[in-house]
């Protein structure tokens, strides 16, 4: 597939910290618009740190990234603000703003793009009702549980209808009916043409909803059809 006809395209990236050994090593891979993927491997093999790379947050120690089409190496810092913007990112860590209430953590993509303050109320609102947090819209992070938190975060991330979402372990502070939830809510944006990156886990997950495994061992990424036998071994 051709960069310019991918969401994101990786060309022989490398990635180290510092001086140290590389994490990632000749990473090559196309994610096509409105696709699904399961992001899978050993602990501490780099999935979290090919996920900032996705999410711009880091830049790669060699090879080529493509961006909405866009080379970022080449791409102007303004311009780079403008293509993070589509793109939804589920932190493990939350990363919610501990000062502002769930309503406003959820509602801060839609003021900074400047959307109505009508049509905020509406989307949050609806959104914080989906994920079961209807009655803790005023609530502060400090107030909330961890899988209460999550949730925020997921619908912080999910409220912009962005072009690509990643999520680093949606569901590991979540109860099983919960966790197929809030999977339903990104199969729902999925199929509105959100393409979608799931790092996770969690076996079951995978096998149930039998998306193409993206799996990332020994610094490098294999891409496993959803109807292949081996799709979940290595999900550890």
């Amino acid at each position: 597939m051709a960069a310019q006809e991918s969401i994101v395209n990786f060309e022989n990236v490398g990635l180290r910290y510092g001086l140290g050994p590389e994490v990632l090593q000749d990473v090559s891979f196309s994610l096509a618009p409105g696709s699904y993927h399961f992001l899978v491997g050993p602990s501490g093999a780099g999935k979290s740190s090919l996920l900032k790379l996705m999410y711009l947050a880091l830049k790669p120690s060699r090879g080529l990234i493509t961006m909405f089409g866009r080379d970022i190496a080449t791409t102007a810092r303004d311009d780079l603000t403008l293509l993070r913007r589509r793109v939804g990112v589920v932190f493990q860590d939350y990363r919610l703003l501990e000062h502002l209430s769930a309503f406003d953590n959820v509602a801060l993509p839609l003021r900074v793009a400047g959307v109505r303050e009508d049509d905020v109320r509406k989307h949050v609102g609806e959104i914080l009702a989906w994920v079961g947090l209807q009655d803790h819209m005023q609530a502060r992070p400090p107030t909330l549980s961890g899988g209460q938190k999550q949730r925020v975060s997921i619908a912080r991330a999910v409220i912009s209808r962005p072009d690509l979402l990643l999520a680093d372990e949606p569901t590991g502070n979540v109860d099983d009916m919960m966790g197929l939830r809030l999977m339903h809510l990104f199969e729902e944006m999925n199929k509105l043409g959100t393409t979608i990156v799931v790092a996770t886990h969690n076996e079951s997950l995978v096998d149930r909803l039998a998306h193409p495994v993206m799996r990332l061992q020994s610094g490098d990424v294999d891409i496993i059809p959803g109807d292949h036998p081996s799709r979940t071994q290595g999900v550890a």
